[in-house]
């Protein structure tokens, strides 16, 4: 009896001290084995682990995405309009040892101001970068902008262990007492775009109407030399027929001639003609000989 009852009380300290020996880790979490603030273990894997009771310290972070969200934070682009911009950010512990050797026992809490610290400087260089102005930022190219953020922070969250996710500008908004000025700013900026468009316009619609003058000008020139020339060989072909028409038929053609003088020179009811009654013009009115019988008469 007295064996039995000496025996429990060891089985107890070594089972207690077996039970103390073992620490789980799931798969939500890693876990740093210490001793005497010295690492001794690392565990990034789930399952069962074993430390010294009484001794090791099992000190143990998230292995799951985090996040953190930034205060408002004041940027100055390149075209001098400040913006109030609030971000936040998912993170990850990626390496537990040199998390715990730059964080110490500070914790999550020291670890999210650190990063905190981080993305404020970033953003504040990236979107206060040259060529990046407040138009930029509210453009689609908003997400390159982000992503030039991302990488940058997490070049600088290395150092802590921490590895960036993602990061995201939510809110953009100008500042209250600048929103008046900017707000004029950028209708005085618009005005002179308009303007601009409209001086632009107004130059291309000169030289569309300087060259459109132009053409008509060439054109009729052409026109007008060509016409010329045409009835210049018109006029000749004219003159060669009449030469031809003549040299047939004299008589046949000093009437035809005289017949078409009658008829352009009666045109119209109120025509009136004074000449002389022995005038040439009426020889093929007074007789149906003409200047035929008179030239007989002559010879």
């Amino acid at each position: 009896m007295n064996k039995i009852n000496f025996l429990l009380p060891v089985v107890a300290i070594i089972g207690a001290a077996i039970m103390s020996s073992i620490f789980v880790v799931d798969e939500r979490e890693k876990a740093l084995v210490l001793r005497f603030g010295q690492i001794k273990q690392v565990r990034t894997e789930p399952g069962l682990g074993f430390k010294v009771p009484l001794i090791d310290e099992v000190v143990r972070f998230e292995d799951r995405i985090l996040s953190l969200e930034t205060p408002l934070i004041e940027v100055t682009p390149s075209d001098d309009r400040r913006l109030e911009i609030d971000a936040f950010v998912l993170y990850r512990i990626d390496d537990i040892v040199q998390y715990r050797q730059a964080i110490g026992s500070g914790g999550e809490a020291r670890a999210a101001n650190d990063l905190s610290g981080i993305l404020e400087s970033q953003i504040r260089a990236v979107l206060g970068s040259q060529g990046v102005t407040s138009n930029t930022i509210l453009s689609p190219e908003r997400s390159e902008l982000m992503d030039q953020i991302r990488v940058r922070a997490d070049a600088r969250a290395n150092a802590l262990g921490l590895a960036v996710v993602d990061v995201r500008l939510r809110q953009t908004n100008l500042p209250e007492q600048n929103f008046d000025a900017t707000l004029q700013r950028m209708i005085a900026e618009r005005e002179r775009e308009a303007t601009d468009e409209r001086a632009r316009g107004r130059e291309a619609a000169q030289r569309v109407t300087a060259l459109a003058d132009r053409t008509f000008e060439e054109i009729i020139s052409e026109a007008t030399r060509d016409a010329r020339i045409i009835e210049g060989e018109a006029d000749a072909e004219r003159n060669r027929i009449f030469a031809n028409a003549y040299t047939k038929d004299p008589e046949f053609f000093e009437f035809y001639r005289s017949l078409a003088a009658y008829e352009e020179s009666l045109k119209g009811s109120n025509s009136t003609m004074v000449l002389s009654p022995d005038s040439e013009f009426f020889n093929y009115l007074r007789s149906d000989q003409g200047s035929r019988s008179d030239e007989g008469e002559r010879n």
